[in-house]
């Protein structure tokens, strides 16, 4: 269930202004940015698992080694959620996301000069500082730039930008290697980050939501130059809102504290799963006797029908409501992933499986974003979303873990698959008997 309590601001506010009319040109454009952003953060993810070999060639160091390679970085994505995601609430959503963009090239472009495992475990670590911060920026400007009836669409849009810059990202490596070394792909990171930031600059303003609850002499001037960007009217007050402190404890006064807990129950429980299937996909396929190029297309095909989930939960969310979706997806991820488990070793059928579990699992995930949207306020939207996106990855990090020792002790491929799948399954559960608190003004 939910609770909601709305404030309803009149309408020459500059939120009620940007929540009753139609979107422009100009706020698509500030989505599309937000897009490219959350791509960073699916390029980054699978890009390093195609450098991974040619390190360990070049520096002779096993798995062990490889796995905190790839560690640092989720744990540098982790801290930065909780510490720098904040910093949004605070400084204002543009200036922090410039921020992150400068961390991670910094990360990117050092890591290709890196000279042993422990400078690059560092190194991953400071670039997953500002990977983790910026999609808790990047989560409240695709809802604040958003219209109230497109809001969960654009979440949706911004978060399918994940699997994209997966796919992209994979395919870029890929080539890279043909007739690089592996220092090449952090090298492309750093230039692919590095071209986001005249783009920022030049389309990306700063949220109007933010401006309004920030106040100050010159709040209403600032506020109106930029409705006159967007190509919207220009407001004439700013009301004024009894708005919760930008701070991480806030999250847990009483007032949240239920919301709170539950969404990084719920985050972190389908994280479980969805990095299960994600991270484990192409070594199932392989071990059914398939090459490895094959298990890549079917981890390709998971991530195709992953955005297409995402999206397809934006346009039917005004329609059908958000929440009952989010249930169908996690429901429908439990089903799917543990089918997957029994799917028989056939090329085109693995391929459709991954299509179906990508498409609810992922679907699933952006309705969570859109979900944690639409249930804080603007001074709280991005320190809710890097608490919960901090918290919950740990559940990411929990999933591939157990799936490898359940396989390592013998359970196959079928028995690991029910198991983990549980988690979406648990997610579920959640949001059915959780009493979740919305926002309170209508921006």
């Amino acid at each position: 269930m939910a609770s909601t309590q709305t404030i309803a601001l009149p309408a020459d506010d500059p939120r009620a202004i940007l929540a009753a009319r139609p979107m422009g040109p100009p706020q698509c454009l500030a989505i599309a940015i937000c897009f490219l952003l959350s791509a960073l953060d699916g390029f980054d993810i699978l890009a390093v698992t195609f450098a991974a070999p040619g390190i360990a060639r070049q520096w002779d160091v096993g798995p062990g080694a490889i796995g905190l390679v790839v560690s640092a970085g989720l744990a540098g994505m982790v801290v930065g959620s909780l510490t720098l995601g904040q910093l949004a609430d605070r400084i204002g959503r543009r200036p922090q996301v410039l921020l992150c963009l400068a961390i991670m090239i910094v990360g990117m472009f050092a890591s290709a000069f890196a000279p042993n495992v422990v400078l690059l475990c560092l190194l991953r670590a400071f670039t997953g500082l500002g990977l983790g911060a910026v999609l808790a920026s990047i989560n409240a400007l695709s809802a604040e730039f958003a219209n109230r009836r497109r809001r969960d669409l654009a979440v949706s849009i911004m978060a399918a930008g994940y699997p994209v810059g997966g796919i992209v990202g994979g395919w870029a490596a890929a080539q890279l290697l043909k007739h690089h070394g592996w220092e090449s792909i952090f090298l492309f990171g750093a230039a692919a980050t590095a071209a986001i930031v005249p783009l920022v600059l030049l389309f990306l303003p700063e949220s109007i939501g933010w401006l309004a609850t920030r106040g100050g002499p010159d709040a209403l001037a600032r506020i109106n130059a930029i409705l006159g960007r967007l190509g919207q009217p220009h407001a004439a007050r700013i009301a004024t809102i009894d708005a919760p402190k930008a701070a991480m404890a806030t999250l847990f006064t009483h007032r949240y504290r239920v919301t709170t807990i539950a969404l990084i129950a719920m985050y972190g429980l389908h994280m479980m799963t969805f990095y299960y299937a994600l991270g484990w996909t192409p070594s199932l396929v392989v071990a059914l006797g398939f090459d490895p190029s094959q298990a890549t297309i079917v981890s390709v095909v998971m991530n195709m029908g992953g955005a297409t989930g995402g999206l397809v939960l934006g346009l039917l969310s005004p329609r059908l409501g958000l929440r009952p979706l989010v249930i169908i997806g996690l429901v429908g991820a439990t089903i799917a992933v543990a089918a997957f488990g029994a799917v028989p070793a056939d090329i085109i059928l693995l391929q459709a499986a991954a299509f179906l579990l990508g498409f609810l699992s992922n679907g699933a995930v952006v309705g969570l974003y859109a979900l944690i949207a639409n249930i804080y306020p603007t001074t709280l939207r991005a320190t809710g979303t890097g608490a919960v996106i901090g918290f919950g990855r740990c559940g990411a990090a929990l999933g591939p873990f157990m799936a490898g020792q359940l396989l390592a002790f013998g359970a196959g491929r079928g028995v690991t698959s029910l198991l983990l799948a549980l988690g979406s399954g648990l997610a579920a559960l959640v949001l059915i008997t959780a009493r979740l608190q919305v926002a309170d003004e209508e921006d």
